[in-house]
Parts: structure tokens; sequence; C-alpha cells
């Protein structure tokens, strides 16, 4: 948003109950979306979601950014961006895919992580990747701080990605 790319949706998971009240609280992403005044999604399920689908198709956008989603795109998805998705992961791929990666890298007493920016495809964490980024592990570094600093170097790299996939600067690597 803030590189001046014409964001033309955010998709994000239905708010969920919290708290004692079990009051639907909206996710931060949602939050900074409505704010800005972007079109905010929030279907239940992307896979046989005809309507979800063809509400992306008629935005007709040229590339789809996927940070923290958690679900798995099913190709007709996929398909529909002219230079299809990309994905943020918090590691230096091919090291730890899927699930719990900052969480492993601490445990492992890894000393340098980073950010991968890959190209999407129907499984997980396994498309071709495309930019990486060190982000360094401090001694007494938390989920929590590693967290934020990968956060801030996502979000640097995507804009790098973004730029270099429009300019055809980067060569996707298995």
């Amino acid at each position: 948003y803030n590189a001046g790319y014409e964001i033309c949706g955010v998709v994000t998971p239905p708010d969920r109950p919290s708290g004692r009240g079990m009051k639907l609280i909206p996710c931060p992403v949602k939050e900074y979306a409505l704010e800005k005044g972007l079109k905010v999604f929030q279907p239940e399920k992307i896979t046989n979601n005809t309507e979800f689908k063809d509400e992306i198709k008629m935005l007709n956008p040229d590339l789809v950014c996927v940070v923290s989603y958690g679900v798995i795109l099913p190709k007709s998805f996929l398909k529909i961006p002219k230079y299809g998705c990309i994905n943020v992961h918090p590691s230096m791929l091919p090291k730890y895919r899927g699930a719990a990666p900052i969480q492993w890298a601490i445990i492992d007493g890894e000393e340098v992580t980073g950010v991968t920016t890959m190209q999407m495809n129907e499984g997980l964490d396994t498309g071709d990747m495309l930019l990486k980024t060190i982000v360094p592990i401090e001694a007494k570094e938390t989920g929590g701080s590693l967290f934020d600093k990968l956060a801030d170097a996502g979000a640097k790299l995507c804009v790098e990605t973004l730029e270099g996939l429009q300019n055809k600067t980067i060569t996707p690597e298995p």
C-alpha cells in the first residue's frame, strides 16, 4: 500500500469469536484494509467457492500476494491473476517449509533466518523461489520479536519482488 501499488482487494479469514464474551473480532489485516478503504473478502473456504472466485476474476488482478494465509490455494484460484500468486514465507526456503518456521528456527538454535518470496503452485511452499533476504537471530530472540523482524523484512522483500516481476529482473529458482 505504502509503495503505491493499486490494491484491488484484501482476502483474510472470517472474523472469529474471541475473549471472554466470545465477541467477533476482526484481524489486524482487515482493520488496516478497511482503514485504507480497501475492499475486503472473507470467504469461509476457497475451494469450490465459485462466487468468491468470480468476484476475484472481476477484479482482474495482475498478481496476488499471499502472507500467512494458512490455506493451500486451489489451481483454479492460482490461475486467476495474470502473473500468478506469490507467497511471502518467513524462512530461508527450502529450510523450514510449512508451519511454524519462526519457532523452529529458534528451537534449532539457528543464528540467521530470513524471508523468501516464491511463485505459488498447488503444493505447500513448493513453488519456485524468487527472492530471499537474511535476518539475524539474536541470542535472546523470542518468537514474537523474530516475527516482528521478519514481518518488516517480508514487507520490503514483497515490494522488491513486485518490482522485479514488473521489470522482469527475477530468475525463479526451483
